[in-house]
């Protein structure tokens, strides 16, 4: 006989969504079993991920209200003031966070921290298991639950299964919910760069013809260096060039567009490299299924929201299963389900729409459309009641707010 687990939720997938859902949840006192292929101490190597995370300001509720943020909040830089600027141009746009309160609009995370504060947390609860390295080879409906059969033989019934498993998801795959999806011409290159002056947990984005280029205030470094994560969108064409390149010649290239601001930058550690794309599912829910964070829905980073819609995902289902929990209904159930997909749907279909127009429109150099921007980013640095509701946007503080995202428990 093949072993059997019974649980509230299954989540597939132990990604930065899963691991919140699962905290989430479990905080809650439901049963949760967390499945990810990948083993938890591959995940957190500092070789594993090097990129960063805005965690917005709502996101950072999130991961307080959870009990996550006091174990990352010391690796984590504040984000201050956003300066946006389009290329050589001398207009731009400037967000200073005092605008609209004393809370910084967000924080920079290394994607590792945030890992290994989210699995100390999941291994204190209770109720929540993990089982990794494992994968999910298929599901089946059975009266009033989902059954997950594992590679292992080992068996997994929850009254829902919660899609965490990222843009190739084979949950929403074997659910039959077809995505609109296109790539972009485009690659992002990150890395870390050191500079000699501090950056006042300032972040800059400086839209450039092959796409934008970000640079992001994080914590000096044990020897004290100033450093800053840098998301380099470009060209597709150019990219493979310019990985090709050894350390020092890449460092040069990297000060050219840097510029001279922060005096000498050179490049700290290795260098990653991910391609581009949007991807959006025409449903979010299925038979005793929801999809979540990647599975659902992936947006350009133009803005570095993908990941903080994941997390408001995670504060809406979790929402919404937990009032349905107490009120003693079937969590699993479309009439359950179909709140957290019209809850969602509106936020997460106008962010991937902005972050498209907004790339096609700064990702050229075509002489009217430029002057035609920059006089848009002149124009809302002259009106501070624009420039509080973009912040707003940007820190996940507008709209109908769930309650983990305004810091209180489920």
């Amino acid at each position: 006989m093949s072993e059997r687990v019974d649980a509230d939720v299954v989540v597939a997938g132990g990604g930065l969504t899963g691991l919140s859902l699962a905290c989430a949840l479990a905080s809650a006192r439901l049963s949760v079993v967390l499945v990810d292929r990948v083993d938890p101490a591959t995940a957190t190597a500092p070789s594993y991920d090097g990129r960063t995370t805005a965690v917005a300001a709502g996101s950072q509720h999130i991961l307080e209200a959870i009990g996550v943020w006091p174990v990352v909040a010391a690796a984590a830089c504040p984000i201050n003031d956003i300066r946006i600027s389009d290329g050589p141009s001398p207009l731009f746009l400037h967000f200073d966070h005092r605008e609209v309160g004393d809370e910084p609009m967000g924080y920079i995370v290394e994607n590792r921290h945030l890992r290994e504060a989210l699995l100390q947390r999941a291994n204190a609860l209770d109720g929540l298991a993990i089982r990794a390295p494992a994968r999910i080879v298929e599901t089946r409906q059975q009266t009033g639950t989902v059954v997950a059969a594992l590679d292992d033989g080992s068996q997994l019934s929850g009254r829902l299964i919660a899609g965490c498993d990222g843009r190739n998801s084979n949950l929403r795959r074997w659910a039959g919910i077809p995505v609109a999806t296109w790539r972009y011409p485009q690659t992002s290159i990150v890395c870390t760069a050191v500079h000699a002056r501090p950056h006042r947990n300032i972040a800059h984005e400086r839209f450039l013809p092959g796409g934008p280029f970000a640079i992001l205030p994080m914590n000096d470094d044990a020897e004290g260096r100033h450093r800053s994560s840098i998301v380099w969108t470009e060209n597709e064409r150019l990219v493979p060039g310019l990985l090709a390149l050894d350390d020092r010649a890449f460092a040069e290239v990297l000060a050219e567009q840097f510029g001279d601001f922060m005096g000498d930058v050179d490049v700290a550690g290795p260098r990653w490299s991910h391609p581009l794309g949007l991807l959006h599912a025409a449903r979010y829910t299925g038979d005793r299924l929801a999809l979540l964070g990647d599975a659902a829905h992936v947006i350009h980073p133009i803005a570095g929201q993908g990941l903080n819609l994941g997390w408001r995902d995670v504060a809406v289902l979790a929402e919404v299963i937990v009032d349905a929990k107490r009120l003693g209904l079937d969590i699993g159930k479309r009439s359950v389900l179909s709140r957290y997909e019209r809850w969602r749907r509106f936020d997460n279909t106008t962010l991937a729409m902005a972050t498209d127009i907004f790339n096609r429109l700064f990702s050229n150099d075509i002489g009217p459309v430029r002057l035609a921007r920059d006089l848009g980013l002149a124009a809302v640095q002259r009106l501070p009641g624009m420039r509080q509701l973009f912040m707003r946007h940007a820190m996940g503080m507008v709209g109908e707010l769930p309650r983990l995202v305004r810091g209180e428990p489920l």
